[in-house]
């Protein structure tokens, strides 16, 4: 199975004293889907934030897609195939109306209004959202904003969806309807996570990060992985 996301001897830190990840591998592969976990501090959304190219990391190699990144316009033509969810929906909605935030990144990929309206109507459907076309963003729920911003990833045709804590402070019935948006899509995902009942109806594979490098820890679900075993990737 084909790697989507190749991270090697990855460093990076905030404080050169206290260096948030020392030589960590990461593997992310088609079809995948992964969730991420670990305590406040461990890294999570500094991963992410690197595989976007959104800060820099000090030494190793990302590659994405079977290409090495490291350059702004390598990861910004790699930000084009991959569908980020921010953990804010704030952060990600600032059109007037939720049409408008769905087609902003079709638009921007040079659509035409046309095209753009096609992709918008199929996008509410997806998400059950179809009655939301004109309906302001800022008035929306939590919940509801959460959705619409999984829908502007979604409406850029990616290849992959990587989601940075997608149900933090959200109801049961929002995060239900997460849950199914993401088991419909057809896409691989990485979600960061703290919420683990979450993660085990959405990912069924696991990866926990510890002390700046990853343990992969398969689910008792999976008869084909050996549950008895911790793989670690990294530094011993």
């Amino acid at each position: 199975m084909a790697a989507l996301i190749d991270i090697t001897n990855l460093s990076f830190s905030y404080d050169p004293h206290r260096p948030i990840f020392e030589s960590l591998d990461f593997v992310f592969h088609e079809g995948q889907k992964l969730g991420l976990v670990g305590k406040n501090g461990a890294g999570k959304s500094t991963l992410l934030q690197l595989i976007m190219g959104l800060i820099k990391s000090s030494s190793g190699a990302i590659e994405i897609f079977g290409q090495r990144r490291s350059t702004e316009a390598q990861f910004r033509e790699a930000r084009l195939q991959i569908g980020f969810v921010f953990q804010d929906a704030n952060d990600q909605l600032f059109c007037p109306t939720v049409g408008d935030d769905i087609a902003f990144g079709p638009l921007n990929m040079g659509l035409s209004r046309e095209e753009a309206d096609k992709i918008v109507d199929e996008t509410l459907a997806l998400i059950g959202m179809e009655s939301f076309k004109d309906r302001a963003s800022y008035s929306l729920s939590d919940g509801e904003k959460k959705i619409v911003a999984i829908g502007t990833a979604l409406a850029m045709r990616p290849k992959l969806l990587i989601l940075d804590e997608p149900t933090t402070c959200l109801d049961e019935d929002a995060c239900d309807r997460i849950a199914q948006v993401l088991l419909d899509c057809g896409l691989p995902y990485l979600i960061a996570a703290h919420d683990l009942s979450f993660l085990d109806r959405v990912a069924p594979d696991r990866a926990r990060l510890i002390g700046g490098h990853i343990i992969y820890e398969p689910l008792a679900s999976r008869p084909d992985r050996n549950h008895d075993r911790l793989r670690v990737v990294g530094k011993d």
